[in-house]
């Protein structure tokens, strides 16, 4: 366990990289939608005005998971820890880092509420559906996902770090065959009505916390899978 925390800790060595940056992101992000809000009639609407700027929040946390298993990887097995043991030193920062941030999220979310959406009716740390008016479900609502887009880096990291640039490509096409053609599938059953309905009658719960946990799931096994024969 000692070597799994020790492992953990090498993504804390610059918490700059590892904090800063996604939060100066997203914190760029709300300054910017705040000033479109005060500028313009886009909290004009009955409720307000959605902003789905907190993605930026979830995409620069990916992309951090992506470069540590690129360059932190080969530092911790250069320090004789096993490929193992640095997936769980991840997996544990990951899990602690997304109910962390869900803690953020949640605090920033009952003071946008409180105070009118920062006074120009702006919806931006959980928008639409995913404000869901109660402080400790809305910290794994918006940790939920978190933690999928932290495998999603770290599974997408494994693939650049054990097959390269053609791997990282045949990735990006794979996936946008299998998207592009689930989409070609459902327009010709003409189905989006019913795809629709289906995303409808679904609660909060299962969208934003049950699926994205089952896709954490699935793509922490997928990477710890990859990294076997990883070369450093």
């Amino acid at each position: 366990m000692n070597r799994v925390t020790a492992a953990g800790r090498l993504h804390l060595m610059n918490p700059l990289l590892t904090f800063g940056v996604p939060w100066a992101i997203v914190a760029s992000s709300f300054g910017i939608n705040v000033a479109v809000w005060v500028l313009t009639d886009a909290g004009a609407q009955p409720r307000g005005g959605v902003s789905g700027g907190v993605a930026s929040l979830y995409i620069t946390v990916m992309i951090i998971y992506v470069q540590s298993m690129t360059q932190v990887l080969p530092f911790a097995m250069g320090m004789s820890l096993t490929r193992r043991t640095f997936w769980l030193g991840t997996a544990l920062v990951a899990a602690v880092q997304a109910l962390g941030y869900g803690i953020v999220l949640s605090a920033l979310t009952a003071i946008e509420g409180a105070t009118g959406g920062w006074g120009v009716r702006l919806h931006f740390w959980a928008p639409g559906v995913l404000d869901v008016d109660d402080a400790a479900l809305q910290v794994l609502v918006s940790g939920a996902p978190m933690l999928a887009f932290a495998f999603a880096g770290v599974g997408i990291g494994v693939v650049m770090k054990r097959w390269g640039q053609v791997g990282t490509w045949v990735l990006a096409l794979t996936t946008l065959l299998v998207t592009g053609g689930l989409a070609i599938l459902v327009s010709w059953r003409r189905a989006w009505g019913d795809v629709g309905a289906w995303l409808t009658d679904q609660t909060v719960l299962t969208l934003a916390v049950a699926l994205p946990l089952g896709l954490a799931v699935v793509l922490a096994g997928l990477s710890l899978a990859g990294l076997r024969r990883l070369v450093p």
